[in-house]
């Protein structure tokens, strides 16, 4: 029997639990700090799932065999180090979190004191549609021993045995994709206050090959104000990577705070709003 554990039940805990919770040789418990709220989303999505609910994150780690790290960037150290000697020796640790290769280092080395295994798995696209099926890269010593059948990572494939390339690959890949929707959102909330957002819209068609660029945009837009708290960490984690080779990280520490900015206005993504609507909202939007 597989005992999994995942740390963390935002958008990537949930739909990995999805896929993986009607498995009969595998049990789920999961743990999220948000579980404490009465009536959080982590909490409702748990409650809806055939998952077992923690109330501590030693309790979600006690007697597990597999433990999943899918928190944000900003948390993936502290959890590493709080879940470290609650671990058994031998566990497989897997961190999907989006960090800097120097952070993978640090994570690891709280993990491994212990003697869990430690993977870096860097999710090298959404998480939906794909799930489990998903692009991963994964990283360090023991990723050439992760069985990855365990978990259904159907297209995870080892990266390299050296930890945080597999990072660092997935983290410059961060300053374009996590960098084209602060653009995006940057560029058209200015051209919806000016008029001018369809002619700007427009001129997009020769750069994106998409069939409908209004529905692109919208989707970059809304991406962001999702989960811009998220990105932004991650970015910081981006600029930390592209500081430590030796550049100054000009674009990813601004993309960094567009994405809080946008983070800041979640409660305008809404997807009954049309284009000119959620620009509106989101430029208008001040901030609780």
């Amino acid at each position: 029997m597989i005992r999994l554990a995942i740390i963390g039940f935002g958008e990537v805990g949930q739909r990995l639990a999805q896929d993986l919770s009607s498995r009969p040789d595998l049990t789920i418990t999961v743990w999220d700090r948000l579980f404490i709220e009465p009536d959080s989303t982590p909490g409702r999505a748990a409650e809806r799932m055939t998952v077992q609910k923690a109330p501590a994150l030693g309790d979600a780690v006690d007697n597990a065999t597999h433990v999943i790290s899918a928190v944000t960037a900003a948390e993936a150290i502290p959890v590493a180090m709080e879940a470290g000697p609650l671990l058994s020796p031998g566990v497989w640790y897997l961190d999907v979190n989006s960090i800097s290769p120097s952070s993978r280092a640090s994570a690891a080395a709280a993990v491994q004191l212990h003697g869990a295994r430690y993977i870096e798995a860097a999710v090298m696209s959404p998480i939906e549609p794909h799930g489990c099926n998903s692009p991963i890269l994964l990283g360090g010593p023991h990723a050439s021993a992760f069985p990855v059948q365990d978990l259904g990572l159907g297209n995870a494939r080892v990266y390299d045995s050296r930890l945080g390339t597999a990072s660092a690959a997935k983290l410059c890949r961060s300053v374009v994709i996590k960098g084209l929707e602060a653009l995006m959102t940057e560029s058209l909330c200015a051209a919806r206050h000016y008029g001018v957002e369809t002619t700007v819209l427009e001129s997009f068609r020769h750069l994106f090959a998409h069939p409908d660029i209004s529905e692109f945009a919208r989707y970059l837009i809304t991406r962001s104000l999702q989960h811009g708290t998220r990105r932004a960490d991650e970015m910081e984690e981006a600029a930390g990577t592209v500081r430590d080779a030796g550049l100054a990280p000009w674009l990813a520490e601004a993309t960094a705070a567009r994405q809080r900015w946008s983070g800041e206005r979640q409660q305008t993504a809404s997807r009954t709003l049309s284009l000119s609507e959620l620009l509106d909202a989101t430029r208008l939007e001040t901030p609780c």
